[in-house]
C-alpha cells in the first residue's frame, strides 16, 4: 500500500508540511499527480459537486483547470486534531472569457493511516477582481513559506 507522509495523528508541524505539500501539488495544475494525495475511494464535496474516486478527482480537476486558467493557490493550516485537518484558502485564476477572480475557501480533510486523503469538503466563494488586484502570481516563494496570507 501507498505512503504519504506525513502520517496521522498530526503535529502542528507535520500538519503545516501536509499543507504546503497540498499548495506545491495543487500549484501544478497536474490533476494526476494532485490525485495521487487521495484514497482510491476517496469522497470529495467541492461546493456543489460530489466526487468519489481518484477518477473522478483527475476528471473533476482537469475541467476546474481548463475553466481557472493561471490558477495559483494559496492554503493556510486552521486547526487539526489526530486525522484531520482544517484549512482555509485563497486562489486567483482567469475565466475563458478573460476575467480575474479571487476565490476564498475552507477544506475539512479526514486521512487514513497511510497518509492518504480519504475525505475532502470545500465551501468556496469567488469574488471578482481586476488584474491589477492580483496578490498571487504562481507557487508561493521559498521565503513566503509558513506566512499567513492576508485577507484582502
Amino acid at each position: 500500500m501507498t505512503s504519504r507522509p506525513p502520517l496521522p495523528p498530526f503535529t502542528r508541524e507535520t500538519a503545516a508540511r501536509k499543507v504546503q505539500a497540498a499548495e506545491d501539488a495543487w500549484n501544478t495544475r497536474d490533476p494526476h499527480e494532485v490525485a495521487l494525495a487521495y484514497s482510491e475511494d476517496s469522497v470529495w464535496r467541492n461546493r456543489d459537486t460530489f466526487v468519489t474516486g481518484r477518477a473522478g478527482i483527475v476528471g473533476f480537476l482537469t475541467a476546474k483547470w481548463a475553466r481557472e486558467r493561471r490558477y495559483a493557490l494559496r492554503k493556510e493550516l486552521w486547526a487539526f486534531d489526530g486525522n484531520r485537518i482544517a484549512v482555509r484558502f485563497q486562489y486567483e485564476s482567469q475565466d475563458t472569457d478573460g476575467r480575474w477572480w479571487r476565490s476564498y475557501g475552507n477544506e475539512l480533510w479526514e486521512f487514513d493511516e497511510q497518509g492518504l486523503m480519504t475525505r475532502r469538503e470545500a465551501s468556496v466563494d469567488d469574488v471578482p477582481i481586476e488584474e491589477h488586484e492580483r496578490r498571487i502570481h504562481g507557487p508561493r516563494p521559498e521565503a513566503e513559506r509558513g506566512l499567513s496570507f492576508p485577507l484582502q
